[in-house]
């Protein structure tokens, strides 16, 4: 089996394969799965009405991570508590929570704070990443935000769902950086679109990277037509083999 160049493996390390499209199937996670085993990603981050099966399919080769009051954070802290329990008991290594971003907006400091307290708790141990939608705040808010999740005791602090205005910024991830304090990482998500942006993202702080598009880059170049890293994937027909020794199909924009 073909090797992945490490210029890539270092930063397929680092990523969160994702697959959180409403209409995703059991396939096409089964697919993220053995992508995600295949090419040696930090976990796979799926809907939680899938992580039982995930879980149970990929039979401890990669962690599995979830979100949590997705993707508006509109729920009671109870019901993401309940969220992230049932996530547990599924078997689910890693949670990514929605805060309710109009609490920030009010500057309901406390309540934002005790939601994560809950959900934290609830993960039992678990990593905790907390979604805070960077796109909707002002540069004061990300901030203040940096020391109210560590306060909380969540692990990381993450930029974007993918599903609002914008995903993650150089900007944002720089700023997020500079005020976390020690213990929080910087999850970097939404908008990742070659190895080039991971890349810096990587180097302005980040620790983890939350994208569905960096496998099938990689997976082009190494087993398809090399190309440079940066270009997109799935211009050229191609043929790989994948860990199970089957034929892959031209991959989807």
């Amino acid at each position: 089996m073909r090797e992945i160049p490490e210029e890539y493996a270092a930063v397929l390390r680092h990523v969160d394969h994702t697959c959180l499209s409403p209409e995703a199937t059991w396939e096409e996670i089964r697919k993220v799965t053995d992508e995600g085993i295949r090419y040696a990603t930090a976990s796979i981050c799926i809907p939680p009405v899938y992580v039982a099966d995930a879980v149970s399919y990929a039979a401890g080769r990669i962690p599995v991570c979830t979100v949590i009051g997705f993707p508006c954070g509109y729920c009671a802290p109870g019901i993401k508590a309940a969220e992230a329990e049932a996530a547990v008991r599924d078997g689910a290594a890693e949670l990514d929570m929605v805060i309710r971003i109009g609490y920030v907006r009010d500057r309901r400091w406390a309540e934002v704070r005790e939601e994560i307290r809950a959900v934290r708790e609830a993960c039992a141990g678990r990593i905790l990443k907390v979604i805070v939608e960077t796109c909707l705040l002002t540069g004061e808010e990300k901030i203040r935000l940096c020391a109210l999740v560590g306060e909380a005791g969540a692990d990381y602090i993450k930029t974007s769902t993918g599903f609002s205005r914008r995903g993650a910024t150089r900007e944002d991830v720089a700023l997020l950086s500079a005020h976390c304090p020690p213990g929080l990482r910087v999850k970097a998500s939404g908008g990742i679109s070659d190895f080039a942006a991971a890349e810096e993202f990587l180097r302005l702080g980040a620790d983890r990277l939350g994208t569905s598009r960096l496998v099938g880059i990689c997976r082009d170049a190494v087993f398809g037509c090399r190309r440079n890293m940066g270009n997109s994937a799935g211009q050229k027909q191609w043929e790989a083999t994948d860990a199970a020794g089957e034929k892959q199909e031209k991959p989807s924009e």
